[in-house]
């Protein structure tokens, strides 16, 4: 995998992929904007960072109880809009305006959102859909891959038309659902290809990373390379998939290891992370996998169920970003350095684009009891020593965001041996095919022409069409 040899022989991963793609130009140079908002007019929505955005809508989402109903980030506008019923109670209404929101009056309460998400679970819990509420129509977005046909996407609509008129929508796509298991930085083990997600200090003090649960699950010990010695082993204990969420935790074996907290986005460049942010629809995102690189996108859902071949998973963000085998575990960040999500899986390529859901970092290091990046554990305070590739001005000011040396190492990309065979090896036509060790579900996983290359994509599978790449 893409890491930087650290002085004393200490290794670490340096969260995120391999090769940048045309989404590098984005994030170079950091542009964050400061909140200039109308802070003469309290009552007039105010210009905010993507994190302050998130920030507010958590505070409004408890000073406004049960009128609360979602909230997004207006991009383009670099504002916050809050949905709310209409009540009696207009004063807390003013408050969120003073605040700085942009509030907006809708008809679909969280409760009834909820309820009605509650009923596509317990009648049309189909392998090939997903759910998520989409503040920003107000409606639960349906979306069902290229294998729901015939009766079941009747059962999907009949259920979705029971919700009632202007309680959801359907979406069809192209492609079919899949985790990416097969990683920005590469990680191997036996038939797995994976990507670390995010270096982060265990509860025990002790280095690891993040990375997604199908991953976790699918082999005990992983490798910085093809074929190379174990250097990092999932914590068991943490690893979840399916079920509420996708995730494990994976300490590295060597204690002295360095973990810096940043993401390597190619091309000897490097963003810093510096904390754990809660997504918001319309936030933009960039995404590394050590398959694809770097794309971009935005969130589009929040609290997504993806029904996958081998299990519901629930919790998810929901994005436009594109991903391919091998993408698993990746980083989901911002262009100023908040770390968002792990790669699970989705529908599409980068070639024709799809839907990809992330496990959200917040709830991962919640429920594994990790902190974000390297802290004492390496030494450094951001989790970063001095040669962790981020400059003088590093953070999350106008200047951070790229380091000078942090680029992908000698063993980076996803290049000839970026899938990985049935038979565990790794070789230059190698497929993300996935044995029964790799964690696959019954039929295997993907074909032998699924890997992380440029033919990248799902091969047979079972009739759901759903496969879990290995």
């Amino acid at each position: 995998m893409s890491h930087k040899r650290m002085p004393k022989r200490k290794a670490a991963i340096a969260a995120g992929g391999v090769a940048a793609l045309g989404a590098a130009a984005i994030l170079l140079p950091q542009a964050n904007a400061s909140q200039d908002g109308a802070s003469d007019d309290a009552a007039a929505p105010r210009t905010l960072k993507a994190a302050d955005a998130s920030d507010l809508a958590s505070q409004l989402a408890g000073l406004l109880g049960d009128a609360f109903a979602g909230s997004y980030y207006d991009a383009d506008s670099r504002q916050l809009v809050v949905n709310v019923i209409p009540g009696d109670n207009n004063n807390v209404i003013v408050q969120a305006k003073k605040a700085g929101a942009k509030i907006r009056e809708v008809d679909n309460s969280l409760s009834e959102l909820d309820a009605g998400a509650q009923t596509l679970k317990s009648e049309a819990t189909i392998p090939g859909t997903a759910w998520a509420v989409d503040p920003r129509t107000n409606k639960i977005l349906v979306t069902a891959d290229s294998t729901v046909t015939g009766a079941k996407w009747d059962r999907l609509e009949s259920t979705v038309q029971s919700l009632g008129s202007g309680m959801a929508t359907i979406k069809k796509s192209q492609g079919t659902f899949k985790t990416f298991l097969s990683g920005g930085d590469a990680i191997f083990a036996g038939g797995a290809r994976c990507s670390a997600g995010f270096n982060v200090t265990a509860g025990d003090g002790t280095p690891a990373f993040l990375t997604a649960g199908h991953c976790g699950v699918a082999a005990a010990e992983w490798s910085d390379a093809q074929g190379g010695a174990p250097i990092a082993t999932v914590d068991a204990a943490t690893a979840t998939f399916p079920g509420a969420g996708d995730f494990a935790l994976v300490k590295y074996d060597d204690p002295a290891t360095e973990a810096p907290s940043e993401v390597n986005v190619g091309g000897g460049q490097t963003v810093q992370i510096s904390q754990a942010a809660d997504a918001e629809v319309g936030l933009q995102v960039f995404r590394m996998g050590s398959t694809t690189g770097l794309s971009d996108g935005q969130v589009l859902g929040l609290d997504a169920t993806v029904n996958y071949p081998e299990g519901t998973v629930t919790g998810l963000i929901q994005t436009d970003v594109c991903a391919e085998p091998g993408d698993s575990g990746g980083s989901l960040f911002t262009q100023d350095g908040l770390a968002i999500g792990l790669t699970s899986g989705g529908s599409g390529d980068c070639t024709v684009g799809g839907e990809t859901f992330f496990q959200p970092v917040t709830t991962a290091l919640e429920a594994v009891g990790a902190t974000l990046g390297a802290g004492d554990a390496a030494g450094g305070d951001a989790g970063a020593g001095e040669d962790a590739g981020v400059g003088e001005e590093a953070g999350v000011g106008e200047e951070a965001g790229v380091g000078e040396e942090a680029g992908a190492g000698e063993e980076a990309g996803a290049g000839e041996e970026a899938g990985v065979g049935e038979e565990a090896g790794a070789g230059e036509e190698a497929g993300a095919g996935a044995g029964e060790e790799a964690g696959a579900g019954e039929d295997g996983g993907a074909g032998e022409e699924a890997g992380a290359g440029e033919d990248a994509g799902a091969g047979g599978a079972d009739d759901s069409g759903l496969t879990e790449t290995h």
